[in-house]
């Protein structure tokens, strides 16, 4: 898939109306204390963000970025690789009044593009690592971004959820996917995951998984030290369809047996001072 990068961009930016539309922007605009629910349901876990120099990366129109912001951090910035994204990103984090540096580049391109050692977090959030095709060279970015002392957070789609087929008619859950990382998946879906009229523009993707170990392991091969790791049952987002059942918290697990299947894991790493 040598081209996965310019197909996985022109597909983000074809999602980024509809996402303006799904993601309920305008309670940013409206309400200066409002967070969005991944951040919500990170705060049990993401511990003291004030007065830190914190980058989120792969930020997308940037609501996990704002609610990082309105956290305390000292400064903020977003990196993402679609110029839509990052355009809707500056233009509301403006109507929110979010003082935050958006950044356009790749992941990869991360230390060219903001430095080195320059950030107190990492913030990554849901579906990132999927895009990504080498976990380690993402996880060497991370370990480069952080100062001594600072700490990498990150909760994604478990791996185990990304080996997953459409559940069948008969409600059984299939593995169809490769769970360790390999050379990619091209999916064709010509709608995102929140609802939107028009079939987007350019439904063409490519997505690669990575084993929680090769995670792990990359982590640690960095040289950061991991500090914590928690799997969880429930995602922000409908993975399996009628399979699942939402929560008060706008998450949704399995709706038969949710403890089977883990959704998504939270994984914690510090950078030796």
């Amino acid at each position: 898939m040598n081209d996965y990068v310019g197909l996985n961009r022109a597909n983000w930016d074809s999602r980024v109306p509809a996402h303006l539309e799904g993601y309920g922007v305008e309670s940013f605009v409206r309400d200066p204390d409002h967070l969005s629910e991944v951040v919500r349901f990170d705060l049990e876990r993401l511990g003291e963000v004030g007065g830190l120099d914190v980058v989120h990366l792969q930020c997308h129109i940037g609501t996990d970025t704002i609610s990082l912001a309105r956290l305390g951090a000292r400064r903020v910035t977003g990196l993402d690789f679609s110029p839509a994204a990052i355009d809707a990103a500056r233009r509301l984090s403006r109507e929110a009044g979010a003082d935050i540096d958006f950044v356009e580049a790749e992941v990869y391109d991360a230390l060219d593009a903001l430095g080195r050692e320059r950030f107190d977090l990492v913030y990554t959030g849901i579906g990132a690592l999927c895009w990504l095709p080498d976990i380690r060279r993402w996880a060497e970015v991370v370990a480069g971004l952080l100062r001594p002392g600072g700490r990498l957070f990150i909760r994604d789609g478990h791996p185990m959820l990304g080996t997953m087929s459409d559940p069948r008619p008969d409600g059984l859950l299939v593995v169809e996917y490769p769970y360790f990382e390999d050379e990619g998946v091209e999916f064709f879906d010509e709608f995102s995951y929140v609802e939107h009229a028009e079939p987007l523009s350019s439904p063409g993707c490519v997505c690669f998984n990575h084993g929680l170990g090769e995670i792990v392991t990359a982590v640690l091969e960095a040289g950061l030290v991991l500090s914590a790791l928690v799997e969880h049952t429930s995602a922000p987002w409908n993975p399996l369809g009628e399979a699942t059942t939402a929560d008060e918290r706008g998450e949704f697990s399995l709706r038969e047996g949710p403890e089977r299947l883990p959704f998504t894991f939270t994984l914690q790493a510090n950078k030796p001072a």
